[in-house]
């Protein structure tokens, strides 16, 4: 992975308050846990922030449509940007944070058609996860393509695997053998 692109979610509130705090916390994420880029969620309310942290030095992926960190503005995790309205609104957004200076923008949970307006109107990549096939990339979850969360199962998630059922047969393997006294074995010890 010596060619990957590290980006880091910035957690909630860390930096839509001002500035100077998001250059702080951004600023420490990238240093302390050394990853390449930084990504946050929101529109036009972001842009200053985003603008300011790209002219430091500090590249920024921007996040629209479902937003996990604003669920309790939205209330659910449904499709985002179905009405016209709010379709509309995304569009803006994501031309305001592409001239903020973005370097990509993740799409989450839109129409597809929506995703396809939005990757032909931006300058940047669009990377999507649940916005169809008409994104620059495409994104899946490590945990939701291996199928390590059983609860959660949206229609854009495919799974490559079931290693909830695998792991469960280990850990109980493991437990019997404790149990039953067979590990760790003289083999298995110093």
């Amino acid at each position: 992975m010596k060619n990957a692109l590290i980006v880091v979610d910035m957690p909630f509130m860390s930096y839509q308050n001002t500035i100077e705090e998001a250059v702080r916390n951004c600023g420490r994420v990238m240093k302390e846990v050394g990853v390449g880029a930084v990504k946050l969620e929101g529109g036009e309310y972001v842009a200053g922030i985003v603008r300011h942290l790209v002219k430091i030095g500090i590249p920024v992926m921007g996040h629209l449509g479902l937003t996990p960190q604003a669920i309790n503005r939205f209330g659910t995790y449904e499709v985002r940007a179905q009405d016209k309205r709010e379709a509309a609104q995304l569009l803006q957004d994501a031309k305001i944070l592409s001239d903020a200076g973005v370097f990509s923008l993740v799409l989450e949970k839109i129409p597809a058609g929506l995703a396809r307006k939005v990757t032909a109107a931006i300058e940047v990549p669009t990377i999507g996860i649940g916005a169809g096939p008409h994104c620059d990339g495409q994104v899946l979850v490590v945990h939701d393509m291996l199928g390590l969360t059983e609860e959660f199962r949206p229609r854009f998630v495919r799974r490559y695997s079931e290693m909830a059922d695998t792991m469960r047969g280990a850990f109980r393997r493991y437990i019997s053998d404790v149990k039953s006294k067979q590990f760790p074995t003289m083999k298995e010890s110093y």
